[in-house]
């Protein structure tokens, strides 16, 4: 099982959670050298340099190894692909108009996660004890197990050491929590009133019986096309009888509902098919057992459903345009063709020595 140009691309995800472990995968070489404009290919690092269970996820609150300001980030994005962390609101090319915006990102392992705040101990007499951020310095991973109704990965975050050093060990730190959406209070002067819903707006035109008679077949039609283009030339009139349901045509196709509904009768049509197979095959058969009948109908219609199938990709595949370029191309080859036949029927041969002409008779020059 290999990866796929998709999933390369899409490494950078701001999901906290562990679906699979194909990050672990090989890259092929064909999309790590393949790198253009429109197709970018991020480099990806060695297989076995590549990290299992990951402990910094979005959502979370690091400081950077080594930043004596212990200034805390927010993690945007990960990418298990090169181990590169994403911070929210650093960007690389900020105050740069003309330059995409480009977030920060710093290596998994220059990442210490955000405890807490801790008193930090009085060295001197008279001086008031300040809170400390507390940073892990490292992570541990417990409990690795597959969760069938989240259908993900869990594990615990155990601290093993921190920064500053702390005697509490083996503190287990919390996932980080999405946040909850915020729901606004209703507006009375925003929400459309019960009696406003209930009031009928719409008022059909009024059909006269003398001028249902006296129109012609696709003369109202032509009349209301017209008027969209050139309302001022032909006057409208707007008590002429129009349709009114369009349910049919404004609604999607595609819904999920219709497609059900199409998937059920595809189903119903083929049961009712196999059926009316195997009813035929027992009418008829002919020294046969019966097992023997059903299978053979069972034969027939897997053969029926073939021929259908093949029938229907035909059908798909004969587009319009393919249906032009088909007719244009045998108009030209038979127009090659005949110019071709023309070409040898007025063909003429210049007069030169050594000349046979058929049906008459020639003597051969003497050598």
């Amino acid at each position: 099982m290999s990866l796929t140009r998709i999933q390369v691309q899409r490494a950078t995800t701001v999901s906290p959670w562990t679906r699979d472990f194909r990050h672990l995968l090989p890259v092929p070489k064909h999309l790590q050298n393949r790198q253009t404009w429109f197709d970018p290919i991020t480099k990806a690092v060695r297989v076995k340099d590549r990290i299992k269970y990951w402990n910094v996820v979005p959502g979370d609150q690091i400081c950077i190894r080594g930043d004596t300001r212990k200034i805390i980030h927010e993690v945007l994005s990960i990418n298990k692909f090169t181990n590169r962390v994403y911070l929210k609101g650093a960007n690389l090319h900020e105050g740069k108009e003309y330059k995409t915006p480009v977030n920060r990102s710093v290596h998994y392992s220059r990442c210490m996660l955000y405890i807490g705040e801790k008193m930090g101990t009085v060295t001197s007499a008279g001086e008031q004890p300040k809170s400390i951020s507390v940073f892990a310095r490292r992570i541990g991973v417990r409990d690795p197990h597959w969760d069938p109704i989240l259908y993900r990965w869990n594990w615990k975050r155990m601290v093993l050491a921190t920064e500053p050093f702390t005697s509490e060990s083996r503190v287990k730190l919390d996932w980080p929590q999405p946040e909850e959406r915020d729901h606004k209070e209703p507006n009375p002067l925003l929400d459309t009133t019960p009696e406003t819903v209930r009031e009928i707006t719409y008022k059909p035109p009024e059909f006269s019986l003398s001028k249902l008679l006296s129109l012609q077949s696709g003369a109202t039609e032509k009349e209301y096309l017209r008027t969209l283009f050139n309302p001022s030339a032909i006057p409208f009139d707007t008590s002429a009888p129009m349709e009114v349901h369009l349910t049919k045509e404004l609604s999607n196709p595609h819904s999920r509902a219709k497609k059900q509904a199409r998937w059920q009768a595809a189903m119903k049509r083929k049961s009712t098919l196999f059926k009316k197979f195997i009813a035929q095959e027992l009418r008829n058969i002919n020294g046969r057992s019966v097992r023997d009948a059903r299978a053979e109908a069972a034969f027939k219609y897997r053969q029926k459903l073939e021929e259908e199938r093949k029938s229907e990709k035909k059908r798909r595949w004969l587009t319009k345009d393919r249906l032009t370029k088909m007719e244009r191309k045998s108009k030209r080859k038979a127009r090659k063709a005949e110019k071709q036949k023309e070409k040898l029927s007025q063909l003429v041969l210049r007069d030169a020595p050594n000349q046979f002409i058929p049906g008459k008779s020639a003597k051969r020059p003497q050598a």
